[in-house]
């Protein structure tokens, strides 16, 4: 009698939502190396924006020294401003920014936001407002660096607090104060997802 192995199951993929300019703190660049080397470690794969620069740079280089599979996904009219990543494990360039945001959140499990801009933002929002419609049920972690998202947090409050959202919409992103612990609630929810398909 033979056995027949089973395949192993695909690694977790980690969308990072993050900046093309690396700001103004160094933490913001330390954070951005942390979570690219332990989405490596953990064995998973980063899914991003395919750029070369800024955090987007850094957390890819981080993924890859580690050894990393690495996902990358840019609109045709980023590859120069963004200096597209070509080296990555798969990169793909999309005709829009609408295809691009798709793209990469069809190929993730969790979803990570790292310092950045008015990208990071629409980013954000439009996988928010999916979560809202009961499109997915992916959770999504902010990785508040040095407290730089505070004033989103406030923001996001103040919707709520004056009627435009129900409070639901506050528990669908989750607050993490670094890298370290974005890591950790992903590996545990992970493992805690796992269990209770068992």
């Amino acid at each position: 009698m033979t056995e027949t192995s089973m395949p192993a199951p695909l690694a977790k993929s980690i969308c990072v939502f993050c900046g093309s300019r690396s700001g103004d703190d160094p933490a913001f660049t330390k954070d951005a190396r942390s979570l690219g080397n332990g989405i490596a470690a953990h064995g998973w794969r980063l899914v991003y924006g395919a750029g070369d620069v800024g955090l987007m740079g850094d957390v890819a280089r981080a993924a890859q020294d580690a050894g990393g599979q690495t996902f990358g996904v840019i609109p045709a009219h980023l590859v120069a401003w963004e200096v597209g990543k070509t080296d990555l494990t798969q990169y793909i360039v999309t005709e829009t920014m609408h295809e691009r945001k798709k793209v990469m959140f069809m190929n993730c499990d969790a979803v990570v936001v790292l310092p950045g801009g008015a990208g990071s933002l629409d980013e954000l929002f439009e996988v928010l407002t999916w979560r809202q419609l009961g499109l997915h049920e992916k959770p999504v972690y902010i990785v508040n660096t040095n407290r730089y998202w505070d004033p989103l947090k406030d923001l996001m409050n103040h919707v709520t607090a004056r009627g435009f959202a129900d409070d639901s919409l506050l528990a669908y992103l989750t607050w993490v104060p670094n890298a370290h612990a974005a890591l950790t609630m992903l590996s545990d929810s992970f493992e805690q997802r796992r269990v209770n398909t068992q």
